[in-house]
């Protein structure tokens, strides 16, 4: 981690010249100039170790306990689409679950009955980044819908996007750039859905990205969650412009959501699903959306382990 090793190298730095300075302080002439000299060091070295506790890794993607941002849209397919978003929806809650991680949804936009036009929610626990980083892109599934009379095979896309949860402290937005605008929730709350303005939606002016919320039940809880989302958002357009990585960026992973473009096919009539990344299959389709994860997200791991040699 080399920033925290820069870190550590200028702490003793610092300390090694406040020794020095020490040593003069019994000199009558250079006494009142070493004494100065210490008090700036001192101060110097209260702001490192502050470096350090807020920033003791390579960036803030390096944490093992950083949270996820989950994203997931409907795509190519129309109500099939829909659908098969609801699908990974429970297949990542159930992953979550499985791993102990804590799931919980900021906002839904339902198409219908299990029907989903776009969900996000958070995922909290050890190495969730880590581990989910890599699913980020245009999923495919292939399956003869429940309303398909001739048994013809659909090809329906969604996209996800993960994002690291970026702390207030480790991403600044300026108040002048939002526009926080506030609606009546349509989705679960209560009593009070339809009549309280408790759903918020911010727009950050300069780049124009939106992020919503409704689930929660007050203003101010609606507004965090929001600022969450788009907090990460713009982290990722950031990076994105600056380094053009492939993977841990939301716009360049998710691509259009176009029926070619995929990451991964869900193959229902074969029971597979293939990864294509690197071109494996496994036969165990209904086991994998139940949850099951861990071995595909190895192999993914261990490619890109394999990339950086």
């Amino acid at each position: 981690m080399y920033h925290q090793d820069f870190l550590n190298q200028q702490l003793k730095n610092l300390e090694a010249e406040i020794a020095n300075n020490e040593k003069l302080l019994n000199d009558p002439e250079l006494r009142d100039l070493a004494r100065l000299e210490i008090e700036e060091l001192k101060k110097q070295k209260e702001k490192m170790y502050v470096n350090l506790n807020h920033k003791n890794t390579d960036s803030p993607l390096d944490s093992p306990t950083r949270k996820v941002i989950l994203e997931i849209r409907a795509a190519a397919g129309g109500e099939e689409a829909g659908l098969f978003a609801a699908d990974l929806l429970r297949m990542y809650q159930k992953y979550a679950e499985n791993r102990k991680w804590k799931f919980q949804q900021v906002s839904k936009t339902s198409g219908g009955i299990g029907n989903i036009k776009e969900v996000i929610a958070t995922i909290s626990g050890q190495k969730a980044y880590e581990r989910l980083q890599f699913e980020s892109g245009v999923h495919r599934v292939q399956r003869i819908p429940q309303t398909e009379s001739a048994g013809r095979i659909h090809t329906s896309t969604a996209t996800v996007a993960i994002l690291p949860f970026i702390e207030e402290r480790d991403f600044e937005i300026k108040r002048e750039d939002l526009k926080v605008d506030f609606y009546r929730a349509g989705g679960h709350g209560g009593q009070n859905v339809n009549k309280v303005e408790t759903a918020v939606r911010i727009t950050h002016l300069p780049s124009g990205i939106i992020a919503t919320c409704q689930d929660e039940r007050t203003q101010i809880q609606n507004r965090l969650r929001a600022m969450d989302v788009l907090r990460s958002r713009l982290f990722q357009l950031q990076k994105k412009n600056k380094q053009e990585k492939l993977n841990a960026k939301r716009f360049s992973q998710v691509g259009a959501g176009e029926r070619s473009e995929k990451i991964r096919t869900y193959n229902f009539p074969q029971n597979r699903v293939t990864d294509h990344r690197f071109g494996k299959s496994w036969h165990q389709l209904e086991t994998i959306l139940d949850g099951d994860l861990d071995e595909i997200l190895e192999a993914l791991k261990t490619l890109k382990d394999k990339a950086k040699d």
